[in-house]
């Protein structure tokens, strides 16, 4: 590997390497021979590969976590045969724990919540409230049932103000009629997103359920990239965004925050969780 950096015109020392293993950039060598005295490992013609994309995209990308989504991306669009899911899940886990990177998400998400939202009477007291309830919630990767009823009460001064819908016994829906945004369908998400945060903080996440969440996840991208069309000729306003065709760039940078849904979904969601048996 070394060889290959240099050949390439990249320096680097072997300590890099190993830091990429244990991080989950690239995979361990295969070992040739066993006991003492066996030759070094080697890494696949596919992980060399990876490797040399890593040194050409390190300038571009210098945070470990930032250039972890190269191998996890990878893993989900080409498969195992190019980065393993021992190796993906490793990946994943050092994308997640930035933790300065993870609270500013946390805010960025807030203020978007807040964005899709947003009813005009609502005051600023009430937004204000629900950001950082949200903000809150996500960054701890922890709802309790209390959590749940302030989130909720938070989100309905800011959906529904009760001066408008108060005395109606409304409930209020914005976007597609194929997909509504209600302050229930943001407390179902919300819900599925901070039980990923608990399992990857716990270091809970297995093999296993991120192949599940890879399967979930390409069939139900399959089953949007039909209906997206459709999803924004019918939106209008803040949510427009929401359907909006996102670029190689978005959709690189979405990986994790793509994945952590699925992931939370798959925890919380029966529903999620038989369409995956479905597809076996």
């Amino acid at each position: 590997m070394i060889e290959d950096a240099r050949a390439a015109g990249f320096d680097l020392q072997k300590r890099t390497i190993h830091d990429w293993i244990a991080r989950g950039l690239l995979d361990q060598p295969l070992r040739r021979g066993a006991g003492r005295g066996s030759r070094p490992g080697l890494h696949s013609e596919n992980q060399r590969k990876l490797f040399l994309l890593l040194l050409t995209k390190r300038d571009e990308m210098p945070k470990l976590p930032m250039l972890a989504l190269i191998p996890l991306s990878i893993w989900l669009w080409w498969g195992v045969n190019w980065v393993p899911t021992r190796q993906a899940l490793k990946a994943l886990a050092t994308w997640f724990g930035d933790g300065a990177r993870r609270k500013q998400v946390c805010h960025d998400a807030a203020l978007r919540v807040l964005e899709q939202l947003d009813h005009p009477l609502a005051s600023e007291t009430a937004r204000a409230r629900l950001v950082r309830l949200f903000e809150a919630i996500s960054y701890r990767g922890r709802m309790t049932a209390v959590d749940r009823e302030e989130l909720e009460t938070a989100a309905r001064s800011v959906f529904e103000p009760q001066s408008v819908f108060g005395s109606t016994g409304l409930v209020r829906a914005v976007g597609p009629s194929a997909m509504p945004f209600t302050v229930e369908a943001l407390l179902t998400k919300t819900s599925a997103v901070v039980e990923a945060i608990r399992v990857l903080r716990d270091n809970c996440m297995t093999e296993e359920l991120l192949e599940r969440a890879k399967t979930l996840h390409l069939r139900s991208k399959r089953e949007y990239a039909e209906l997206r069309p459709t999803l924004e000729a019918q939106t209008a306003g803040p949510l427009s965004a929401l359907f909006s065709e996102r670029t190689l760039d978005e959709e690189f940078n979405a990986i994790g925050t793509d994945l952590l849904l699925v992931i939370g979904l798959l925890l919380t969601s029966p529903r999620a969780r038989s369409a995956v048996v479905g597809t076996a």
